[in-house]
């Protein structure tokens, strides 16, 4: 596997992998309010079935991020894109935002979606960030899985993040 800074021939493929996951389990959130206090809850709830979420896409953003430098590096393999990460840095903040950890859906579970994570905490700390973040839909319990895996913990949670009206998790991670 070769991990490298994508070009923009590399962005079409990008663009072409289906980010699109299954899930059996979802974060459900309930919110209680009583006087000066709210109170915010978040449990794992296993589906009836397993359910296919496609993946928000947001092509017109990988793009501009390109243009403006942040990092996207592909992972390919004989010259075909099995994933990505799409990477910003917010030095004023000491942090890096991961927009986007995409691997093709025939080689998950193989190390691809770590290693590139792998390479953008490395790229982050040889710029002195102290975090990383990200955002995931409440309905992707397979990434919120990995997160955990990979040392990232809930942070935060915006209800109106995406268009089709998907809760947005944050999760984050020190460097």
């Amino acid at each position: 596997m070769h991990i490298y800074r994508a070009d923009l021939r590399d962005l079409a493929a990008c663009l072409a992998l289906d980010g699109s996951y299954e899930t059996d389990s979802v974060w459900q959130v309930t919110q209680q309010q009583e006087d000066d206090e709210v109170s915010t809850r978040f449990r794992t709830v296993r589906l009836p079935r397993t359910m296919r979420v496609r993946y928000p896409g947001w092509s017109e953003a990988l793009l501009a991020h390109q243009q403006r430098g942040d990092l996207i590096l592909v992972a390919a393999e004989a010259s075909e894109v099995r994933g990505y990460i799409d990477q910003e840095t917010q030095p004023d903040q000491g942090l890096a935002w991961v927009h986007h950890l995409v691997v093709a859906g025939g080689y998950r579970r193989q190390g691809i979606g770590t290693a590139l994570l792998a390479r953008g905490i490395q790229h982050a700390r040889q710029l002195g960030l102290g975090h990383m973040m990200t955002v995931v839909q409440s309905k992707n319990y397979p990434a919120i899985r990995f997160l955990g895996r990979q040392g990232f913990r809930f942070c935060g949670y915006n209800e109106q993040f995406y268009r089709n009206q998907d809760i947005g998790i944050y999760f984050v991670r020190g460097l």
